[in-house]
């Protein structure tokens, strides 16, 4: 996709918005050493860097309309100020040692840091990668001697990863529920609930919470 993008920006405005981003506010990515974990926008902080890199870019492609970018991006920024303190709010409802997430794969790790929840994921933060067997047996014992009541699959993975987990959990006498569908990699169906960034990113936490308490 890089290679992709960069052949583009020979011949349009392209703007790699995760750039905007200082590299001491990313996290590393273990698969490559010399890369960062791509899933910013789960910190909802970094993703309003990433709406200040759009508005620059179509002030300076569409000077003209300047003012009206500044007014859109002024207007969605306090909408994800919102968005920030609400998941904040969601989090404070669960004790800080029961903000354990336990996903398919390791795509929210800047969710955790962000909003101070112990990420444990199934499989590498690329979703083409695979939990071997000692990946699960290890994740199974976590989830056991943490009482864990919830993990949860994702809207882009597999979801056999995450039966076999919980089958793994279970053969040691203990029972967790699949706590529902976390979006991660893509969001929703247009006009559905997860259908918008805002919209995704609010399911997630109330999915999330709302799982792990257990309600109804």
């Amino acid at each position: 996709m890089n290679d992709v993008m960069e052949q583009l920006a020979k011949r349009k405005t392209v703007t790699a918005v995760g750039e905007r981003v200082p590299e001491a506010q990313l996290l590393p990515w273990a698969a490559y050493s010399d890369q960062f974990d791509p899933h910013i926008w789960f910190d909802v902080t970094l993703w309003m860097q990433a709406v200040e890199a759009i508005r620059d870019t179509y002030q300076e492609f569409d000077p003209d309309n300047a003012a009206l970018y500044e007014a859109n991006a002024a207007a969605y920024l306090v909408e994800l100020e919102e968005l920030h303190a609400y998941i904040g709010e969601q989090a404070n409802r669960l004790s800080p040692e029961d903000r354990i997430l336990v996903t398919a794969h390791d795509a929210f790790h800047y969710f955790g840091r962000a909003y101070d929840f112990d990420v444990r994921g199934l499989q590498g933060i690329s979703t083409a990668s695979e939990a071997g067997t000692a990946d699960v047996r290890a994740l199974a014992d976590f989830i056991v001697e943490h009482q864990i009541p919830a993990l949860f699959i994702e809207s882009s993975v597999p979801v056999r990863n995450v039966e076999a987990l919980q089958a793994a959990v279970a053969a040691q006498g203990f029972e967790v529920e699949i706590g529902g569908e976390l979006f991660s990699d893509a969001m929703g169906d247009p006009g559905s609930e997860g259908g918008s960034y805002v919209g995704m990113v609010r399911h997630n936490i109330d999915t999330i919470v709302g799982s792990l308490l257990q309600e109804e």
